[in-house]
This record gives C-alpha cells, structure tokens and sequence, in this order.
C-alpha cells in the first residue's frame, strides 16, 4: 500500500499540472484546430483524470472545458486525499515500536519508520542489525518471507527478530518490506518464569524428600532422644516449606497490588514494627539492631504493611549475614523529596559479579550458606516489588567481606504512573 501510493500521488499531481496548461492554451488550439476535434481532445484528458463521460457528447469547445474543469477539481482532490492518507500512514508507522523498512523494486529506500531510523543509528550492535536487515531484503525472492533472530551481547544485550516479506500488487513486484522487533523484554521474562518454576520445584522437592526419609526413620527408631532429635528435623524442614509458601503468597499479593491503596503512614512506625518482627531472629544470631528513626516523624502516602513487609525482610536479611556479636543499623532520614530507609550490616557482603541479580526471585549469593540460615531466596524480590508498587526505588552498596547497605527510597509525595 505504500508503494502504491508513492508511485499514484506524484502521476496524478503531474497529470493535474498539464491539464492546467492544456486549459490555458484551449483557446489558441481552438483558432488552429477544428472544434471536434479539439472537443475529442479534451474529452480524452478528462477521461485520463479519471472522470465519467458525460450523458451527452459536448456541442461546444466551451462545454468541453467546463467538463474537463470538472475532472480537474476531482483529481486536485484525489491529490489531497492521497496526500492526507499518505501521512496519516507515516505517522502510525512512526507510532510502531517495531522498526519497518521498505524498499521498491530497484532496491531504493522508500520508507522507513521512526523505530527504523532509531535502530539503524551509529552504535555498534546497531550496525550489526543494519548490515542483517540489508542481507535479508537483498535475498528474499518473490513471494517469501524471510525470518532471522539476532543476539546482540550489546550493553545491553537484545535479541531481535528480523522478518522480510515480497511486496506485490497481483501483477508485478512493487518492492520488499522489513519488520525489525525487540523481544529482549519477552525473553528476559520467558527465562525467568522457567527459572521460577525450576526454583519453586527445587525448594519444594529438597525439604519433601527430607520429610519422608525422616519420617520413614523415626517409624522403625526406639531410642527416644534419637527420635526426639528425628522429630526435631522433622519440625525444621516442615517450617522451611511453611517459609517458601508464606513468601510465595506475599509476593503474589504484593505484585498483584500495583497500585496499593494510599493512607497516611508513620515511617518511624514501620521501622519500629519491622525491628520489633525480627528481634529474635537477631538474638538467636547473637546481633544487634540498631534503630536510627528520623526525627521530626516522617508521614508517606502507601501501604502500611507492605512497607512494613518490605522493611522487615531487608532486617532480616542483614542479620542472616552478618557476623555474631556485630550490629545491624536501620535508619530513617528526609533527602529532598524523598524519604531514605538504610539497612547496614558489617557481614559477609556481596560479590560485585551478584549485585545485580541479588533482587531475582529465588537468587542466591551463597547457596550453602543460604540453606543453611533459612532463606528463602523471596525477601529482596519482595523489597523489589514493594518499591516498584510505592514508585521508589531500592539500591544495594557492598564489598564483599565487609558488609552491604541497602537503601529504601520513597517519595515524600506520591508520583503519578505517567
């Protein structure tokens, strides 16, 4: 259709610009050619433009001309319609977040949408996917449709889809189209729902198959401490499962609530509230918490358990990773428009090749070490989410050996979602 219309609009604009001149020297012709066969003349040009014969052959050279007159007006606003179509396509093209590219027949550029002119920019892995798309309008014959994917490793890694596609009218060939799209987003999802059903899998079938050896053990034990001891494991694994669906059910609610209901909130309130939730947990690991709450009180627009959600497993993450006898400080502070929660802990860290994945469900830096305090591997998913639904945010400084401090940024004022 686009072909078709860059090759109509420009002919019948020609075609109106002799008719213009043809009217013009009507009256000259008419001294030196005879009426009929001037009136057949005419008569042929409107019907060129497009226009329906009239009921009746015209008399006079006169008549003629307002008939061709007639055909004109018409073509001058096929012109303008043509025109207005033309520019209505361009700009919901330009509105595709695919790339489109076409090329006539010759192999001359055409049209390329506002993606297209993006993606075949300067950078490097851009250029990669020009030179692709170059390739595959070059090869795609007549009638087929050519498709290839492309893995650009970037920063950031893309993978794009690339299809090519003959353009005709029926009779001949008018050119060859391109479809670029991005699926790096779908793919990045694609593997992290895999991942999350491998995990999810993997965290049920440990503690399960643990269960049933235990159980099977405890039934043929007759030492009593032994049992009391099998009982105990039995007890220890069954809370672990209890832990991964209880998690799992906080982040279901939590990503299902992109937009939590809003009230006022106490931010000294939620700290305190998360602190006092895992004080035994610190105790148990012989660490301190420290509780820094901003002074004046600060009041956020959200919800109230979810910060308090969020907060909470931030402390609790510190604690399983710091070291015995050291302390875990939580402090509330104002910074422009925005209110700052800080978790620092002096632990174990975090490599800086896991920092930026640390927020994937189910993702751990220490897999022994992680199983062995309890974790579900859920907590900083949840922390993630928690921010995103509060348009804030949450950052992660650490080194490895020294400790890590996360920060919990809220705006003062809800953000609106534009």
């Amino acid at each position: 259709m686009v072909a078709a219309l860059h090759v109509t609009v420009p002919d019948v604009a020609i075609a109106v610009a002799v008719v213009v001149v043809l009217i013009g020297l009507a009256m000259f012709l008419g001294a030196h050619i005879g009426n009929r066969a001037l009136r057949h003349r005419l008569g042929a040009v409107a019907t060129r433009l497009g226009a329906v014969a009239p009921l009746r052959e015209p008399k006079t050279v006169e008549e003629s001309m307002t008939h061709l007159e007639r055909a004109t007006d018409l073509a001058a606003e096929a012109v303008s319609d043509a025109s207005a179509e033309t520019i209505r396509l361009r700009r919901a093209l330009d509105e595709l977040p695919q790339a489109v590219l076409i090329r006539d027949e010759h192999g001359g550029m055409i049209f390329s949408n506002q993606a297209a002119v993006t993606l075949m920019g300067g950078r490097h892995g851009d250029a990669l996917a020009a030179q692709a798309v170059e390739e595959l309008l070059e090869s795609t014959s007549v009638g087929k449709t050519e498709e290839r994917t492309l893995e650009l490793y970037g920063p950031p890694r893309r993978t794009l889809v690339v299809r090519t596609e003959s353009i005709d009218n029926g009779s001949r060939v008018l050119g060859v189209m391109a479809v670029i799209e991005d699926v790096s987003e779908r793919r990045r999802l694609e593997g992290i729902r895999r991942d999350f059903v491998a995990n999810v899998s993997h965290e049920m079938k440990t503690p399960m198959g643990a269960l049933g050896l235990l159980a099977e053990t405890l039934l043929a034990e007759t030492d009593p401490p032994v049992a009391r001891r099998l009982a105990q494991r039995i007890h220890t694994e069954a809370f672990r499962i209890s832990r991964v669906i209880d998690d799992l059910l906080d982040l279901s609610r939590i990503e299902n609530e992109e937009s939590p209901p809003r009230e006022p909130v106490l931010v000294n309130l939620v700290m305190a509230e998360a602190a006092e939730r895992v004080r035994a947990a610190a105790d148990q690991h012989k660490v301190e918490v420290v509780l820094v709450e901003p002074d004046p009180p600060i009041v956020v627009m959200g919800d109230r358990r979810q910060l308090t959600s969020a907060i909470y497993n931030l402390l609790e993450n510190a604690v399983k990773f710091s070291y015995e006898n050291s302390q875990v400080r939580c402090a509330g502070r104002l910074e422009d428009s925005d209110v700052l929660i800080e978790v620092t802990d002096r632990g174990t860290g975090i490599p800086s090749r896991d920092l930026e994945r640390i927020f994937e469900r189910f993702y751990r830096v220490d897999q022994g070490r992680s199983r062995t305090t309890g974790g579900t591997g859920l907590g900083l998913a949840i922390v993630r989410h928690v921010a995103a639904n509060h348009r804030g945010s949450v950052q992660v400084e650490s080194r490895e050996g020294e400790g890590s401090t996360f920060t919990f940024r809220l705006p003062l004022q809800p953000r609106s979602d534009g």
